[in-house]
């Protein structure tokens, strides 16, 4: 099975800061952020590429998030500064092999693999 493991979420005042991280045992070609608060719509929060490193920010982050990952792509981070309380709710790690479903959603769609989410709440 696919293992996607997050840690890191917690309970932080305005303004303060958390660290999420994300391993897996996957070969990937992507791995992003999702989440979800009550009562709303799962949501893309940021995306990285393996190969390139390249990056995405839902336009509510940007500035404020910064997705990472280590060169073996075992690891993904997400770097949480100047948190709001729209900034709450359940944060999951995702991965995907395909290149097409990497690029969909103004790369922000929905991946093929999820962890089970860490708790942000501020």
């Amino acid at each position: 099975d696919v293992q996607l493991v997050e840690s890191g979420g917690g309970l932080v005042q305005p303004g303060g800061s958390l660290r999420l991280s994300c391993t897996t045992s996957l070969s990937t070609y992507c791995m992003g952020w999702f989440r979800q608060a009550p009562g709303k719509e799962r949501e893309g929060v940021a995306r990285i590429f393996r190969d390139s490193g390249r990056t995405f920010y839902a336009d509510s982050v940007k500035g404020r998030f910064i997705i990472s990952r280590d060169n073996a792509m075992s690891t993904m981070y997400l770097q949480m500064n100047n948190l709001r309380p729209e900034d709450s709710g359940m944060y999951f790690c995702a991965a995907e092999r395909r290149l097409t479903t990497c690029s969909s959603g103004g790369y922000l769609g929905p991946l093929s693999y999820w962890g089970q989410g860490t708790q942000v709440t501020v």
